[in-house]
């Protein structure tokens, strides 16, 4: 999840929250303390503070600030205020929600690697896999749930979905799944360093970080989940390709960055035998990082 603080017109602060663990009157603590740590490193505090923009996973009621839908948060599988009860914490200052794919793809867009492109998607790779859509040189809101891509099925009857379905995209990309198909691996008796590495870490959970130290060691349980989550990534990218004719893909998140370009280039070199058109996308990874989330939401406050 990610938070940014504007004051007039401005941005003056950002955070960037790893998911959290608990719900409720925890999480909304959480997004609250974010706010005002950003606040406190511009050197100032909540006066004048004009608005407060977050992305969050999950579909999202952008007209009512809540939040349903989201599998990776607690709290939030279920229709939560999100919003409003941000809002009340921080003393009444206007809060604005999004879905974080979306406000990822509108930072990218604006000030990132999606500026030259009229028609793009953004791919989120972290926790679990989201999209931003851009057409048009505007953001696809749908009804709520546009640029979901990571819940497009890559395989029918394939792996559980920790939205409860299977097959999808982020049961085979998405950081929570490829952390839980390792322990299951080793329950199975395959040996893995992934749990070592996140051990003398001192991570509670298979980080972004934990997976490419891994991969520099060639732990071959984490090759082939990220071989996997390279092939899940092509099959969906492509489809998606051939439906819409986008001129890019911009492919970030916590995992996506982390991996970084090489990684972005095995995700193009798996689209291309599934790709019909004859003109070709640009695939590429994003230019703002952990930032763009940030960015993204604080556009979004400053609308």
């Amino acid at each position: 999840m990610q938070a940014a603080a504007v004051r007039a017109g401005k941005v003056v602060g950002e955070a960037r929250l790893v998911t959290p663990r608990t719900g409720g009157d925890d999480l909304i603590g959480t997004l609250a303390r974010a706010v005002d740590e950003a606040l406190a490193d511009a050197g100032g505090g909540r006066d004048g503070l004009g608005a407060v923009g977050v992305g969050s996973p999950g579909q999202v009621d952008r007209a009512t600030g809540t939040v349903s839908r989201s599998s990776n948060v607690p709290g939030l599988l279920d229709p939560f205020p999100l919003g409003p009860r941000l809002s009340d914490a921080l003393g009444g200052v206007a809060v604005r929600v999004d879905n974080d794919a979306r406000v990822f793809a509108v930072g990218e867009h604006n000030r990132g690697a999606g500026r030259p492109y009229r028609d793009f998607l953004a791919v989120a790779v972290g926790t679990g896999v989201g999209g931003g859509l851009v057409l048009g040189g505007r953001l696809r809101e749908g009804r709520g749930a546009a640029g979901e891509i990571g819940h497009t099925v890559v395989k029918d009857g394939g792996r559980t979905c920790p939205c409860g379905r299977t097959g999808c995209l982020e049961a085979y990309a998405g950081r929570a799944s490829i952390e839980a198909t390792a322990r299951r691996r080793q329950q199975d008796g395959r040996k893995t360093k992934l749990f070592k590495i996140m051990e003398d870490k001192g991570r509670p959970r298979v980080t972004s970080g934990v997976i490419a130290k891994a991969l520099e060691e060639g732990d071959e349980v984490t090759i082939e989940l990220i071989d996997q989550a390279v092939w899940a990534l092509g099959v969906a990218l492509a489809s998606a390709q051939n439906l819409l004719d986008l001129e890019a893909f911009v492919i970030g998140g916590g995992l996506g960055d982390r991996l970084g370009a090489p990684f972005v280039k095995h995700v193009a070199d798996a689209m291309e035998p599934h790709l019909f058109a004859t003109h070709r996308p640009d695939v590429l990874p994003s230019a703002l990082g952990d930032l763009s989330g940030a960015v993204g939401a604080a556009v979004l406050a400053g609308g």
